[in-house]
């Protein structure tokens, strides 16, 4: 072979070794890019965040990784730990991107408040530790200002609170039995505490173990359906109901305290 060969091929394997080499670097090595980083680098930043009582900086840490490694064994996990920072988020003073600071005024109530915000006045009282309604002139409050909405998936027996399309938190519900729960958009229309139940021959209390309401009525603008709790909590996840959705009492209990009259509520097949 020449010795002119010898150095064509020489030349030839330098370069494809160094082209393998800048990939290498380019992928951080193992197919990974170089400007992601690894799943147990952003854990452990959660940790440090958590230990530290960063609720926000926390909570995105774990959208991250729900949004960078969607093929994880544990990103159902993530997605749950994520939600649940979001509930603390929601009932406390930490001004997030979908808040604003308020300065109560003369005249102003909870209520007034609430409305002028579209959100409610159990939210407001969560959100900045007030145990009761009155409130003083000139006090800062945290307010949600971000409109919530809801999708409720009859296939998956899921119901999904929603802010400016975030889902803040999933919920597992019960829906009509025969897939008798109507399909649509609705609005809530109406909120009751500890509803009575007028059921055809019948008027059962609150507390009744035949009041299969729960402790929390949203009704909605379709009259006789709604979103309710349950007296029978084992059901949840199933397609059971008469046509309305229940959840367990302690979350219907979350989930009213959140949205107002008017929150746009979505149901699919």
């Amino acid at each position: 072979m020449s010795k002119k060969i010898l150095i064509a091929i020489l030349i030839v394997i330098v370069t494809a070794v160094f082209f393998i080499f800048l990939g290498v670097k380019k992928t951080g090595g193992a197919g990974v890019p170089a400007n992601r980083v690894s799943s147990r680098s952003l854990l452990n930043q959660a940790r440090q965040f958590e230990a530290k009582g960063s609720l926000l900086e926390e909570k995105n840490v774990y959208q991250r990784l729900v949004n960078d490694f969607p093929e994880s064994p544990d990103v159902a996990g993530w997605q749950k730990k994520a939600e649940d920072i979001n509930i603390k988020l929601l009932f406390s003073p930490v001004i997030t991107p979908k808040s604003i600071t308020y300065q109560i005024r003369p005249g102003d109530t909870l209520n007034k408040i609430a409305r002028g915000h579209k959100t409610t006045a159990e939210l407001i009282m969560k959100s900045n530790h007030i145990s009761d309604s009155l409130i003083v002139p000139g006090r800062k409050l945290k307010i949600w200002n971000a409109p919530f909405s809801i999708l409720i998936d009859k296939s998956q027996n899921t119901l999904l609170l929603k802010s400016d399309e975030e889902v803040i938190k999933t919920y597992i519900v019960s829906t009509g039995k025969n897939n008798c729960t109507p399909v649509g958009t609705f609005r809530i229309t109406n909120k009751l505490l500890n509803p009575t139940w007028f059921k055809a021959g019948a008027i059962l209390p609150p507390g009744s173990a035949e009041n299969v309401l729960g402790t929390r009525w949203m009704g909605f603008d379709l009259a006789g359906y709604g979103i309710h709790g349950t007296t029978e909590p084992k059901e949840l996840g199933k397609q059971v109901t008469q046509g309305c959705v229940r959840l367990s009492n302690s979350d219907v209990e979350e989930l009213y305290s959140i949205v107002p009259p008017g929150t746009e509520v979505t149901i699919v097949d």
